[in-house]
């Protein structure tokens, strides 16, 4: 099941506003009741806070223990990070000459600056201590146009390099030092749903939190050797194995959507998170595509785009008191198919796994659109495209199709441009046909 679907794609950005628009009888199926609702886009500008902090609960608990159960089995005392950049990553329908989509937008230390952030910049904060910022980060501006996608914050050990803790071994606490040497720095990527967003104060907070007991459960310390000062000392010259194996939990105990880092050898990695991911995917056989039957009445995940000559409106039409009918009325069809577009960006897909589009179109003029599924940072097709002749009376359009890539923001798109012409569309679906 994805865990964000159910809040965070009516309130969490607000990034869309909803406008009531009186409804065309012109075309429109019959029974047509209700009003209907037209979509816009835009960002508002946000103060960004973030807080950091160790959990010891288990991933799934949602209040977290600010402070580790005294029987817990293994305590952090000391641990803090430099937090050198913050960046946006976001979808823009306006010209953005100095984006690219793809290495975001630092937002922090200086907004608008794209070169790296200088040493002096970085900010120290302690995960153990609960460190909270909300003053360096005011007025970060999402600007106009767009759609965020994620935050990444970049950090790089602090001066000690080290984390202090205590463990359990045969019922008394033996304390450890944990070497982070091994990573010169790291990014963590959260997903919108993971932050969260205060549309009335224009808030948005980042909770960035290290899960204790991912990182150590079922790491077994009582085979390590202790030095005679009795502390366990975990890193590149003493207890190497399990120096070895924390190394491996300790950027994915974050849990962001994704993380990328550099390792001592200068080596890059990079990855998902396995749980966070697989909750954002659907499951077999539902629907990854969001609000594909229009019910909810603010539709924050569809997008109306209009360029190259284009102009196009939307109304959302109630059939028979429940039946949700998307109408778009195309009053320019400009340059091209891509003049206008009815799209949504948060498909998540999963490589090699078989999916089917299906969605049920009709239109006041036959004539061919094009479907497609790419990718709403690279553009290139990670579904299918297909041209689909559009009949004037309803049919579904059915495609199977195998991801070629994971993407948990691939992007469904309706290409419905070229020539003046009224659409209906219902019951979108991008199903997950195998594991």
């Amino acid at each position: 099941m994805r865990f964000f679907l159910s809040i965070a794609t009516i309130a969490c950005l607000a990034l869309t506003g909803v406008s009531l628009v009186a409804c065309s009888s012109d075309g429109s199926p019959s029974g047509s009741n209700g009003n209907t609702a037209g979509i816009e886009i835009g960002n508002p500008t946000l103060a960004l806070t973030a807080d950091f902090t160790v959990d010891y609960s288990d991933v799934e608990t949602v209040v977290l223990k600010k402070s580790a159960p005294e029987e817990g089995p293994v305590v952090l005392d000391s641990f803090a990070l430099d937090l050198t950049e913050v960046r946006t990553y976001a979808s823009y329908y306006i010209y953005m000459p100095f984006y690219n989509a793809l290495e975001g937008m630092m937002v922090w230390p200086t907004y608008g600056d794209f070169e790296a952030a200088s040493d002096s910049a970085a900010l120290t904060v302690s995960f153990t201590d609960e460190t909270v910022v909300d003053k360096a980060f005011n007025n970060i501006e999402l600007l106009d146009g767009g759609f965020l996608k994620e935050i990444g914050v970049t950090f790089r050990p602090y001066v000690a390099d080290d984390i202090y803790g205590r463990v359990k071994i045969d019922g008394e606490y033996v304390p450890f030092v944990y070497d982070l040497a091994d990573f010169q720095h790291l990014q963590l990527r959260y997903h919108y749903s993971q932050i969260a967003i205060d549309t009335v104060n224009k808030i948005a907070n980042l909770s960035v939190v290290f899960r204790a007991k991912l990182f150590t459960e079922g790491v077994d310390f009582s085979k390590a050797n202790v030095s005679e000062d009795g502390v366990i000392y975990i890193d590149q010259k003493n207890n190497t194995d399990l120096w070895d194996e924390l190394n491996e939990r300790f950027v994915p105990s974050f849990q962001p959507l994704r993380y990328s880092y550099t390792n001592a050898a200068g080596e890059d990695s990079t990855n998902y998170v396995d749980d966070v991911w697989n909750g954002l995917a659907a499951d077999v056989g539902e629907n990854t595509l969001i609000n594909g039957n229009f019910q909810s009445p603010f539709t924050t995940d569809w997008i109306l785009v209009t360029q190259l000559g284009g102009k196009a409106d939307t109304t959302v039409i109630v059939e028979n008191e429940k039946e949700r009918i998307m109408k778009v009325d195309v009053t320019e069809g400009g340059n091209n198919s891509y003049s206008v577009q009815l799209l949504q960006e948060n498909v998540a897909l999963i490589e090699g796994v078989k999916y089917k589009c299906v969605f049920t179109i009709w239109s006041d003029v036959a004539d061919s659109i094009t479907a497609r599924i790419g990718s709403y940072d690279t553009y290139e097709t990670v579904g299918f495209s297909k041209h689909v002749f559009v009949n004037t009376s309803g049919a579904s359009i059915q495609e199977e199709f195998v991801a070629k890539k994971s993407d948990p923001f691939a992007r469904f798109e309706l290409n419905l441009g070229k020539q003046k012409r009224k659409f209906w569309i219902k019951e979108v679906q991008v199903q997950r046909l195998s594991k």
